[in-house]
């Protein structure tokens, strides 16, 4: 789908004729700074850093060519209030004194040891973009999706495959989370409600010849017990043509999650929420689509041969401390397609620790840590891959904090922070032949994209193709250097 690029935006002026202020340390070295993803939480350090050190120049390097990570790849498109942080972040990359190299890959286009010997301190905030896995027989089938994949190719991921069977008619959804409550509701609801979303037409298109009639979806654990957030889970409840089906018998609370609803107003409201549910007379007429939860119920078994033909579970029991444990009693239900969506994983970075257990990089304060617990000099991890996929994105603001901190206290107390200058690391990628998509190569892309949306009254309209990004990113000439599509990570 290439895209002529419409004039850019201007963005906020860039002074070239003056030199720009020297980076400070709090003892008055120069500090040069390189955060390896440009997704929320490496976007938020590199405020904190030029917040807390005015004048810190900051490089922040992405391997796809597009910048916001999560933001853009991750959040629902029926969900703009969210995008919105992408304002936020937009202003932050806009600042002088920070450059995006997107498109570069960590650990295949430069290795963190040469971005080390080029700044005073490289800070790794790659996230977690992979599904964490579920250990259970027949998860391997043909049916059987990761959440990380689903989300990706309805947010118009590049690494997303162009199309998506949707031609089950019962699905199960396994897990208790937002991303399940995301990957539910993309399933259920009408599409035409997407219509001034910036999904992509293709995916539309597929959304609106979607065959789902049921979704089952499973939670291990009791109402009071999810990770919903409360506010989109009260969103079903007034989607068209779907009914929510919940027993009365799963949302009665035990001490233990009374305990727990009296403690978090998230869930109270969520428990409130599936007990008025559960009161609910039966729909008339029967709505077009139908969401049955189902509480207490672990899955046990994918069933099929060839392909997703059920699911198999297993009644659990809560032990009135917050955990649960097998019954024996099986229920099997018809289905043939599931989504698991059990939590995310990050994955490592070449030429730093990793801890395969918890999927994170081992750090103390954000400082990377080795296999012997000690601090590697100049190199510090936040976000998702410090602490795992844990928290609303906001959240990540105060670990950049903790690690900006870290990153402050080391290079005033370390002879070590000077750079070899800002140009350095582009003359490294230029002998590679490798040319990054740059600001002003994302602004051509917003523009484009902006674009395409307004003939019909959106906001804009995704370019999820990555040999497309690159081209909009050159204002849609030919002929130009572009950046190669990278493999997609294993998942």
């Amino acid at each position: 789908m290439p895209v002529a690029a419409p004039p850019v935006p201007q963005s906020r002026p860039r002074p070239t004729s003056q030199p720009q202020p020297q980076p400070q340390t709090p003892q008055g070295r120069r500090l040069h700074v390189a955060v390896v993803g440009a997704g929320p939480a490496g976007i938020y350090a590199a405020d904190i850093l030029r917040t807390q050190a005015p004048g810190t120049a900051v490089d922040l390097f992405e391997r796809l060519p597009a910048p916001f990570g999560l933001v853009r790849y991750g959040v629902a498109p029926d969900h703009p209030r969210i995008k919105k942080i992408v304002d936020a972040l937009h202003a932050v990359l806009d600042q002088p004194g920070v450059r995006l190299f997107a498109g570069v890959e960590i650990g295949a286009d430069l290795t963190v040891d040469e971005l080390a010997a080029r700044y005073d301190a490289v800070v790794v905030a790659t996230g977690a973009s992979t599904d964490a896995a579920l250990d259970v027989p027949g998860v391997d089938l043909p049916g059987s999706f990761g959440a990380a994949d689903f989300v990706s190719w309805y947010d118009g991921h590049p690494d997303a495959p162009a199309g998506w069977p949707l031609d089950a008619r019962d699905v199960a959804v396994v897990g208790a989370g937002n991303v399940a409550l995301d990957i539910t509701r993309m399933l259920v609801k009408d599409p035409e409600a997407l219509a001034t979303t910036d999904v992509h037409d293709e995916v539309w298109s597929a959304l609106r010849a979607n065959q789902v009639q049921t979704v089952h979806l499973f939670a291990r654990r009791g109402p009071a017990e999810t990770r919903f957030s409360a506010k989109e889970l009260r969103e079903f409840g007034d989607l068209a043509g779907v009914e929510v089906v919940v027993d009365p018998a799963d949302v009665v609370l035990d001490d233990h999650a009374r305990r727990v609803a009296a403690q978090s107003a998230q869930r109270r409201l969520t428990a409130e929420t599936f007990a008025e549910w559960s009161a609910r007379p039966p729909a008339t007429p029967p709505a077009a689509r139908r969401l049955h939860v189902h509480f207490y119920e672990a899955p046990a078994e994918i069933l099929g041969t060839t392909a997703v033909t059920g699911i198999r579970t297993e009644r659990t029991v809560p032990d009135g401390f917050g955990h649960v444990s097998g019954s024996g009693t099986f229920q099997t239900y018809p289905v043939q397609a599931v989504y698991r969506a059990v939590g995310y994983r990050s994955a490592p970075v070449p030429g730093l620790p990793f801890d395969p257990v918890r999927a994170v990089v081992p750090s103390r304060a954000g400082r990377v840590l080795d296999a012997d617990g000690a601090a590697v000099p100049g190199r510090y991890v936040t976000g998702w891959a410090r602490r795992g996929p844990v928290g609303l994105i906001g959240s990540t603001k105060s670990d950049a904090a903790e690690t900006v901190a870290s990153v402050l206290a080391d290079c005033a107390a370390s002879t070590r922070c000077t750079h070899p200058g800002p140009t350095a690391v582009e003359d490294l990628l230029r002998d590679r032949g490798i040319t990054p998509v740059g600001w002003s190569g994302w602004l051509h892309v917003d523009a484009a994209e902006r674009a395409l949306g307004e003939p019909q009254g959106r906001d804009r309209v995704k370019i999820s193709r990555w040999t497309d990004l690159v081209e909009a990113a050159s204002g849609g000439r030919t002929g130009q250097p572009t950046v190669a599509p990278k493999s997609s990570p294993s998942r």
